[in-house]
């Protein structure tokens, strides 16, 4: 039996979290992009952002806020406007916004962290938010879970939300999360907002620890594209509602809580790679056989990032070659007569040497991948020939918020062993298809 079950309710799963999502007016499109997540009493806070050091105001708050204060109450998102590259009235854009929630919710302004997203080089619209935190913070509610996720996308096709529950001192403890990302993906942090909430009892220095190895296994290994961006950021909050004993160094009560909230940031990193702007599916990496996980999560990493492997499997094109070069590459030393290669149940590499394999069914096992996971076709075609941004103010004439969820339980696999050792690591991506190029060709024109 698995040790957390899957429930429904993204981040208003756990006990003691409201949220909300609303068309402020941000976006031109008219689309929803104003989120709010608030806790009912003061919860635990952790963040992991961006190592770019062009960053935007928002990732520069986070941060200074948690140094000085490692709890929050609230996170306030905005779609629209990246608010990154906008000088000083961007910070105090940043400052505001922090006030204005604060002052909404009755509570201090230092226990509201902000996120945004959108075109770098655009504020905030200030007008449109100070107008909707009002309606926002009203709407804030027990199942608004899934309108925050819709307020908080940009060039999604998808939303991206999961909640886990397990059993902490014979109590139910629940981690949920909601996320957003499609474009400049990579590794450091992936390009990404991601928002995690949870009612456990937890240190804040052991929840930061956690918080940071759990990134470096999922968001940190995932990759579209190569590009990472300036408003990169996870925060999660533990609020404590569960009444669980707290949990202060860690045992076997803080190994599970790590496991479920790295379960819950792979599944939301997945479905970012998933998402990836064209792609048309997701790719799991799988590297044994390193010296130790680290040197095995890069060699993952450089694998699915690779153009030309992302290229070879958008072509359904078994090309083993790829897989061997970008392994070679990544810097990670190996015998190259220990490296084997499984494409699926494909046998392509044993030894350093190619083997014979049945090439067509290969191929077919890309294409059947593929077709499992589709996204929908009426996405694909707006996305690639009907594309219009205006301040990532996105027109789509098909209903997102109907629109079926991208599978990730069916990724293309790439298994690669290196060695002996006992390292393993993992890495995601998607294929490089021809509507990436269009669509970020139209981005701001």
């Amino acid at each position: 039996m698995s040790q957390w079950q899957e429930i429904q309710g993204g981040v208003t799963a756990p006990r003691g979290y409201k949220a909300a999502g609303i068309a402020a007016g941000l976006k031109p499109s008219g689309l929803p992009d104003l989120a709010l997540i608030v806790s009912d009493v003061e919860a635990i806070a952790a963040g992991v952002f961006t190592t770019s050091q062009v960053r935007a105001a928002c990732v520069d708050y986070c941060r200074q806020r948690l140094q000085a204060k490692p709890s929050a109450r609230a996170i306030l998102c905005n779609a629209g406007q990246a608010n990154a590259s906008t000088g000083s009235q961007g910070w105090l854009d940043t400052l505001e916004s922090a006030m204005l929630l604060g002052q909404a919710l009755n509570i201090p302004s230092d226990s509201v962290l902000i996120a945004s997203t959108g075109v770098i080089g655009r504020r905030i619209h200030m007008d449109a938010l100070k107008a909707g935190i009002p309606k926002l913070v009203a709407a804030a509610s027990e199942t608004g879970s899934d309108d925050a996720a819709q307020a908080i996308v940009t060039t999604d096709l998808v939303t991206k939300s999961v909640a886990l529950e397990t059993t902490i001192g014979d109590r139910p403890v629940r981690i949920g999360g909601i996320a957003k990302g499609s474009g400049m993906i990579h590794p450091n942090m992936a390009t990404m907002l991601a928002f995690v909430t949870c009612d456990a009892v937890v240190s804040p220095s052991l929840w930061q620890q956690m918080l940071s190895r759990a990134a470096d296994k999922s968001f940190n290994q995932i990759t579209v594209d190569g590009d990472t961006s300036t408003n990169d950021t996870l925060i999660a909050l533990a609020n404590g509602q569960s009444r669980t004993p707290a949990i202060t160094d860690m045992g076997s009560e803080a190994e599970k809580l790590e496991a479920m909230l790295t379960e819950v940031c792979q599944h939301l990193a997945k479905a970012v790679a998933r998402d990836g702007e064209g792609a048309t599916c997701l790719i799991e990496v799988q590297v044994s056989g390193a010296t130790d996980e680290e040197s095995a999560r890069k060699v993952a990493r450089t694998i699915a990032g690779s153009s030309l492997v992302k290229s070879a499997i958008f072509g359904r094109d078994p090309n083993w070659g790829r897989i061997a070069a970008a392994a070679g590459r990544a810097g990670v030393p190996f015998e190259q007569e220990n490296l084997q290669i499984k494409l699926g149940d494909f046998e392509l590499m044993q030894n350093g040497e190619p083997l014979p394999f049945d090439r067509a069914g290969a191929s077919a096992y890309l294409k059947q991948t593929a077709e499992a996971s589709s996204v929908p076709k009426e996405a694909v075609a707006t996305m690639s020939h009907d594309f219009s941004v205006t301040e990532a103010g996105i027109s789509l004439p098909f209903d997102r918020a109907n629109a079926p969820q991208q599978r990730i339980d069916n990724p293309v696999i790439i298994a690669v062993s290196i060695g002996n050792g006992s390292g393993f690591g993992k890495a995601w991506g998607c294929d490089l298809s021809y509507d990436y190029v269009k669509i970020n060709a139209e981005y701001t024109t």
